[in-house]
């Protein structure tokens, strides 16, 4: 049970972020920038990205 109680009580601190639409920019403009950086990171995803901008060349 400790997890859960830490995981909780993230849960109650993000709640006063959430009431301020700046942090929630803040906080979203952070996730898309580190959602983007492990998309690059994972070798498999990287795969499908280089293959499609390959088609992308051979195409045009």
């Amino acid at each position: 049970m400790p997890l859960l109680d830490h995981a909780l009580h993230a849960f109650v601190i993000m709640q006063g972020f959430w009431g301020s639409p700046l942090m929630m920019i803040i906080i979203a403009l952070g996730a898309a920038y580190l959602g983007g950086r492990v998309v690059e990171w994972i070798p498999f995803t990287r795969r499908i990205i280089e293959r499609r901008e390959a088609e992308r060349g051979s195409s045009s």
